[in-house]
């Protein structure tokens, strides 16, 4: 029998009122586990306020505007039969893929639809998913958590006889299996109905993108080291986009860095490939940046600014002229799969020979290995005359781990950077009146998937940019939330749902009285907008707290 949505939306009020972790995971795994197989990924999806998977390219497109006028046709009380968790999210997939002259219209049918057999607490629970504001205190570290609980006691066969899962390996098997797919409702589903057996034939898949393995911010050479004791690895850090490049002989589909499909975007790449890797079957990672040839050579090509290459990202008409007015380019730095073969687990300087093996030595980013101080600086001088915005540290022996940050990659750049997202916006005066000018940033709480305000900024976009950020802010308004910070906010504050990411620098991290994260930036001042990042992908309030604690390194420690 289809489980209601009023159980879902049942859970999610009793997730609100406790704030104890152990209770929410175990509210959390009883309820996924009386559910239907075929409803337990859209349950996670829907109490995460995702709807879809990172990799589904998917996206509601629904304003506050856009439901305000649907909703002048709701009825005042639920009419007809009552929804179920699925019902629920095959209406969002409806509303989700309606497109072309008319969508509109049919989106604001298809929420009457859904608002017109809601009760008012479900009809409050589904305005907080579509506008991600679930704030129940569940992320997606949560509800991983709650996979593996939910796994702990069950008994599996094996040749030995029964055998009984222990916490922590089954903590890992579903990270594991979360890393590979970067969908947690699938691995929710696989795990409670197929349990341990079901998780260990998850593995990389050819067209199956992983998140990028990621890198921690180095403060300097010393330090970095410190922590490899001594030889390592060195790489230009490119100003561009991360791509994953699968490969089976002629066929080649490149994802970005949120697993989005962006293949016909650049196409040159995927015809460059063909022609230059010598392999069957191929998963690679690498940079694609933007460029504009020095006299025409493209060897001597320098970067084009970030926002240039995103043009080429969001083109799939008239491609042609894009290629020519902004040209790329692409280096490879790892290899994760070859004939048919998982390489994440073998060592980076194998996985750079075998890469050397199928790639020319054009398409490599530049490399050397060192363990001398000198030279290393000397790397990184090279980097930043080319253009470039730093370098990359990492262990030679380091395995590839997808969707995993650490300190077996480091990054080492001139200025202290931070991804953030947008939850609110502030209306210009003087020169900027008439934009939304001035951001407030958040980071996020890994645990919870809340989202929390560290500073405001409205330096560093142009006029141009300014005018997009504005528009765009707009149709992501949401009603007014409480207050993200102590003394509030007037009339002249929009808030926004969380969707657009943007990279910023700052020369410190104070605490403050003021924020509810405890923190605050000085300075600070965005530097280009993420528009190849997630709103999952910035950084996490357990960041910055190690960067504030780093920056006392040298000046007394002070605990939190």
């Amino acid at each position: 029998m289809p489980t209601p949505f009023s159980s879902l939306t049942l859970l999610s009020l009793k997730l609100e009122e406790t704030q104890k972790r152990l209770e929410k995971t175990r509210l959390l795994g009883e309820f996924l586990q009386s559910l239907e197989e075929e409803e337990i990924a859209p349950a996670v999806y829907l109490l995460l306020g995702t709807i879809f998977p990172s990799s589904d390219p998917r996206t509601l497109d629904v304003s506050w505007r856009t439901l305000g006028d649907a909703g002048a046709g709701f009825k005042p009380a639920p009419t007809g039969k009552s929804l179920s968790i699925k019902e629920v999210h095959q209406i969002f997939s409806q509303i989700a893929e309606a497109s072309g002259k008319g969508s509109r219209k049919e989106k604001e049918e298809l929420l009457e639809v859904l608002f017109s057999r809601a009760s008012r607490e479900e009809e409050r629970i589904l305005r907080k998913i579509i506008f991600g504001e679930m704030r129940h205190g569940v992320g997606e570290g949560m509800m991983v958590k709650t996979i593996a609980d939910a796994m702990v006691g069950q008994v599996s066969s094996s040749v030995g006889g029964s055998r009984r899962l222990q916490p922590a390996k089954s903590l890992t098997l579903v990270e594991r299996a979360q890393m590979f797919t970067g969908d947690v409702g699938e691995v929710a589903k696989i795990a409670i109905t197929q349990g341990r057996e079901g998780l260990e034939k998850i593995s990389l898949r050819l067209f199956y993108p992983v998140l990028p393995m990621l890198a921690e911010l180095g403060k300097d050479f010393s330090s970095v080291f410190a922590e490899h004791q001594g030889e390592m690895a060195l790489e230009h850090k490119l100003d561009g986009a991360r791509v994953q490049i699968h490969k089976r002989g002629e066929e080649v589909k490149i994802f970005s860095r949120n697993l989005k499909e962006v293949t016909e975007s650049i196409p040159e790449i995927a015809s460059q490939i063909r022609r230059e890797i010598q392999a069957k079957e191929a998963i690679l990672d690498g940079e694609v940046i933007a460029v504009s040839p020095v006299g025409g050579d493209p060897i001597r090509a320098r970067p084009l600014p970030f926002q240039e290459l995103m043009r080429r990202f969001r083109r799939v008409h008239e491609i042609e002229v894009s290629m020519k007015d902004v040209p790329v380019k692409l280096f490879l730095f790892d290899l994760l799969y070859l004939e048919g073969k998982l390489l994440i687990d073998l060592p980076y300087e194998e996985r750079w020979r075998l890469l050397k093996e199928i790639s020319p030595e054009n398409l490599l980013v530049p490399r050397i290995i060192t363990g001398d101080l000198a030279e290393a600086e000397s790397f990184l001088k090279e980097s930043i005359d080319m253009g470039h915005e730093g370098i990359m540290a990492k262990s030679l022996e380091s395995p590839y781990t997808p969707g995993a940050r650490g300190k077996r990659w480091f990054k080492i750049k001139p200025a202290e950077t931070l991804d953030l997202v947008i939850v609110a916006a502030d209306w210009g005066s003087g020169r900027r009146e008439g934009w939304l000018s001035n951001y407030h940033l958040a980071c996020r709480d890994e645990d919870t998937g809340e989202f929390w305000v560290i500073g405001k900024t409205f330096k560093g976009l142009t006029d141009e940019e300014f005018t997009w950020m504005t528009e765009t802010l707009l149709e992501l308004k949401i009603p007014p939330s409480p207050p993200f910070d102590k003394g509030g906010s007037g009339d002249f504050t929009v808030y926004v749902q969380p969707q657009i990411v943007v990279e910023v620098a700052y020369n410190e991290i104070q605490r403050s009285p003021t924020y509810k994260s405890g923190f605050a930036l000085r300075f600070a001042r965005i530097t280009r907008i993420r528009e190849d990042k997630s709103p999952q992908e910035v950084d996490t309030l357990n960041r910055l707290k190690e960067l504030y604690q780093k920056q006392f390194q040298y000046k007394g420690k002070i605990e939190l």
